[in-house]
């Protein structure tokens, strides 16, 4: 029988499951290790799963940093982001267990931004495309969540901010709060924090923090706009 307040966490040694952990909730999250549930394993998740019976999975594991790894070995990033979430739709869909997955604002192309989560997405680097190549089969289980994020961690580690690159950035510990109330929905939620320049976003906690600028043909390759529209999530969470 499934437990309905079990969710299965992969990538429980990651950022944001480490500021989850630390949230009070009725779920009861499990973060079984890489040897318990590899998620390029079918045999391995569909084991797991059925030996758990979770109601939800919630994938977080992914290849992120650096994100140069993303063009310097093409093959891990697939494996991991692409397959990897790949098997985990296989085995939840027959098993019938909701799928939640962490995606990324920069599946968004950046060039207007206010990207709302049906206007047209063209990833501007490789690990974007990983990430939506993830997205790709998530949407062919309706029992899903795919959240397109833009969070970082606590504190803001850079000594450097863009200053005419305007996104939604917000800590890990503030979204888990936020994720704890948008659990139960299914679709595609834009989730992140005002929008703001990634300068005026960083020196409210390093006020050293110093400008620079993207500039085309710079060696930045950064879109100006790649901020979200969150209406969507401000009606769920009001």
């Amino acid at each position: 029988m499934i437990n309905k307040n079990k969710i299965v966490v992969t990538g429980g040694s990651g950022r944001f499951a480490q500021s989850l952990k630390k949230i009070k909730s009725k779920y009861q999250f499990i973060y079984p290790n890489k040897s318990s549930l590899n998620i390029t394993n079918l045999n391995s998740i569909k084991k797991y799963l059925i030996k758990e019976k979770p109601k939800m999975l919630l994938h977080l594991a992914a290849l992120s940093r650096p994100m140069a790894i993303h063009d310097t070995n093409i093959d891990k990033s697939i494996s991991l982001n692409i397959i990897g979430t790949s098997n985990l739709v296989k085995v939840c869909s027959k098993l019938k267990i909701k799928l939640i997955y962490f995606s990324t604002s920069y599946v968004y192309p950046g060039s207007k931004g206010n990207y709302k989560e049906l206007d047209p997405v063209l990833p501007w680097n490789n690990y974007a495309w990983s990430k939506l190549g993830g997205e790709c089969a998530v949407q062919m289980y309706k029992n899903s969540l795919i959240l397109r994020v833009s969070m970082t961690e606590k504190p803001f580690i850079h000594q450097k901010a863009f200053a005419n690159v305007k996104l939604n950035f917000i800590f890990h510990d503030e979204l888990a709060n936020i994720f704890i109330k948008i659990i139960d929905k299914k679709g595609i939620i834009n989730l992140g924090g005002p929008t703001k320049t990634v300068y005026n976003f960083a020196k409210k906690y390093n006020p050293k923090v110093k400008k620079i600028f993207v500039k085309e043909n710079s060696n930045y390759n950064f879109p100006l706009n790649p901020f979200m529209n969150l209406s969507k999530l401000k009606k769920i969470i009001k």
